[in-house]
């Protein structure tokens, strides 16, 4: 499964594995694949050092990446408590309703109410990104678009390559303008935020659009198949996200969401404001339905609704209330039936891919006799 972009990376196989966990994004560096941590979680400088530290000292040498969440325009002089303060009482009171309502318990006194969705601040992000080039890091992916022009023009200074995700041709092309050297071409399938347009027609759409540059298709991919389907759409590479979650290296730290996915079909996920404020793919909950009920008070718009929600998920996690207990996840949530370790979901990949290119080959071979 090699590409021009992957034989540049140096990698065996153009699957590009994003995931918040160190062990995973190794794991996939280790198998040929090029790994992506995610950074949004990581708020303090030096836990993301940490990790760090400990990705580059577990993946033999083999490339891996960063993926931030960074908005393409500074934004200077706004706090936290500053965007705290923006939050309606009446959205707060609805928080406190609806876990009262399943008898969620609250956090011991003095308990973090851990992760908060603030990476998405300019400072935090830089923070983060002063930390990443220290590291060999090859490549620099943004969720949030491009990210601002001294932030690509320090990657390209590093001969780090920038990729951006898109949910549109249209969007596409304002990150090639913007100097992108990757544009990672997400549809509707996928977890996570996520537009309207799906991943077989986003695909080649936004491979003509942004030609000469590469593509990698993101969404609904999680078979060889199906690699081998957004190769031949026109992507140089792959970008996988929901099948990691399921793999023994994962860290959900939650058996019942690892139970919650396992027992889920590909129609068991819907797309919610509930998580961020932005429409995100996610499995459907209780939360996810208490949210978009439209007797509700309404989700808020990004960040104000992960920060409102920061709390509630973490009880809801600790306390594991099945009900209410959710993780993002994409449609491909179908296929993720047992746990796998990381190099056996690539060698099925790989396996599935050969398959599909030895039936292409053999019906263009009757199809020109």
């Amino acid at each position: 499964m090699q590409t021009e972009l992957s034989k540049a990376l140096g990698v065996e196989h153009a699957v590009f594995g994003f995931t918040p966990f160190p062990a995973v994004a190794a794991a996939i560096s280790r198998a040929g694949g090029f790994g992506v941590l995610g950074a949004v979680r990581y708020t303090a400088p030096d836990d993301l050092k940490r990790d760090l530290d400990w990705l580059d000292a577990h993946v033999d040498g083999k490339p891996y990446g960063l993926d931030v969440v960074m908005p393409a325009k500074k934004v200077e002089g706004v706090s936290e408590a500053d965007v705290e303060a923006m939050i309606p009482e009446g959205h707060r009171q609805f928080v406190r309703d609806t876990l009262a309502k399943y008898g969620v318990p609250g956090l011991a006194d003095g308990e973090a109410s851990g992760w908060r969705i603030t990476g998405w601040m300019e400072q935090v992000a830089r923070n983060q990104l002063d930390v990443a080039f220290d590291y060999p890091i090859r490549l620099l992916a943004n969720a949030l678009g491009s990210p601002p022009p001294d932030v690509v023009d320090r990657a390209h200074d590093q001969d780090i390559l920038v990729a951006a995700l898109a949910g549109s041709a249209r969007h596409a092309v304002k990150h090639r303008d913007a100097g992108i050297d990757i544009v990672v071409a997400q549809g509707y399938e996928a977890g996570g935020h996520t537009g309207e347009i799906a991943t077989m027609v986003l695909t080649p759409e936004v491979v003509d659009a942004v030609a000469p540059l590469p593509v990698l298709a993101a969404g609904g991919i999680g078979s060889g198949r199906q690699v081998a389907a957004a190769l031949s759409l026109g992507a140089q590479g792959v970008w996988l996200g929901s099948m990691w979650l399921t793999t023994t290296e994962a860290d959900l730290s939650s058996p019942a969401v690892t139970r919650k996915l396992l027992a889920a079909g590909s129609g068991d996920t819907v797309r919610s404001r509930a998580l961020t404020g932005k429409p995100a793919r996610q499995l459907r909950t209780e939360w996810t339905d208490a949210w978009d009920d439209p007797s509700g008070p309404g989700t808020l718009p990004m960040p104000l609704q992960g920060l409102l929600v920061a709390e509630a998920l973490t009880r809801i996690q600790k306390y594991e209330v099945e009900p209410l207990l959710g993780t993002p996840v994409g449609q491909i949530v179908g296929r993720m039936t047992s746990e796998r370790s990381v190099q056996a979901v690539f060698d099925d990949l790989t396996r599935g891919f050969e398959q599909a290119v030895d039936r292409i080959n053999r019906i263009a071979g009757r199809s020109g006799t």
